[in-house]
């Protein structure tokens, strides 16, 4: 897998994040967050963990939080195969929002419509800085799965 340089990577600049780092982080503490509501924690205590990861996360090299995002991405993948009903729904208590019921289904497209949009964002600022970015549209990786 090819990386951008570190100094990229962290480089502070004007846009909806501060860094690159900092999107990076933020995708992964929420996807952390949305993975322990479907473990069965409240969402105050999902948050709440959450927020500890985001300064560790930060202090993180590229490298690093790819090993993260891989780590959790298989607890996901794990928590899905013992599902049999996406269908079946949880109350959330969100502080922001208020109480809701919702489907496994629906935080999946929750965590899938958030890193999208915070994608966008990282190839927005790349571009700002003069780096090109990558496409990130989901059909591409249908086939360079295929390609594999």
């Amino acid at each position: 897998m090819q990386y951008v340089p570190q100094d990229v990577y962290t480089m502070e600049m004007q846009s909806v994040f501060p860094s690159v780092s900092k999107v990076m982080s933020h995708i992964y503490m929420v996807d952390h967050c949305w993975y322990d509501i479907l473990s069965g924690k409240s969402m105050n205590e999902a948050l709440a963990s959450a927020n500890q990861l985001i300064e560790q996360a930060e202090a993180k090299s590229i490298e690093e939080l790819d090993a993260l995002f891989s780590d959790l991405s298989e607890r996901y993948k794990a928590f899905f195969s013992r599902q049999d009903n996406m269908d079946q729904t949880i109350e959330l208590d969100n502080p922001y929002a208020g109480f809701r019921k919702t489907s496994y289904a629906e935080i999946v497209l929750q965590v899938v419509n958030h890193g999208t949009y915070h994608r966008g964002n990282i190839s927005a600022m790349l571009r700002q800085i003069g780096h090109a970015s990558v496409m990130t549209e989901f059909a591409l990786f249908w086939y360079a799965k295929q390609d594999e």
